[in-house]
């Protein structure tokens, strides 16, 4: 079961020593910090297993940027982080930063900023995989912006690992 908090700021939570990251695993190695879910889309559906086009997803329950914040309980070393996101109806520009820290939150130092295009029905669907290499990370930041273009929308992801 994913351990999460719903709300503005995660709270400052000290790590240990422990075992290198899995994917299938993030549930049971950290705790989810997330701006806003929709009581029909949590972020528990980040980590379900049913990827892809047309799987469960985690969709904020406000317009607006959204922050998700993984924070480990022990510092991780990370090689690869992989995501999924998917927009079947409005044609929207999504920017997202991927950041790490290795203080338990104190500061960032940001890894990827990537923008997905979404066209429908032809352009809905987007799978990254970025090579992520860092030892002792205590956390990773996504901070989503729905609409580059100032519009309101919803942030949405449909999946994400790491490894």
């Amino acid at each position: 079961m994913l351990r999460k908090h719903v709300g503005s700021t995660p709270p400052q939570v000290t790590t240990a020593v422990g075992p290198e990251p899995d994917g299938s695993l993030i549930p049971v190695r950290a705790t989810m910090f997330v701006t806003s879910e929709s009581g029909y889309h949590p972020v528990d559906h980040l980590f379900d297993g049913r990827n892809g086009p047309g799987g469960t997803r985690w969709i904020a329950s406000a317009d607006g940027d959204q922050t998700l914040t993984l924070a480990f309980d022990a510092p991780q070393t990370i090689r690869e982080v992989a995501l999924e996101t998917e927009e079947q109806s409005a044609c929207r520009t999504q920017v997202l930063t991927l950041s790490l820290s290795q203080d338990d939150g104190r500061t960032y130092r940001e890894i990827v900023r990537q923008e997905f295009n979404f066209s429908p029905p032809d352009t809905t669907f987007e799978r990254e995989v970025w090579s992520v290499p860092a030892s002792h990370a205590t956390r990773l930041r996504i901070v989503i912006q729905p609409d580059k273009g100032g519009a309101p929308g919803r942030a949405t992801l449909t999946s994400l690992s790491i490894r």
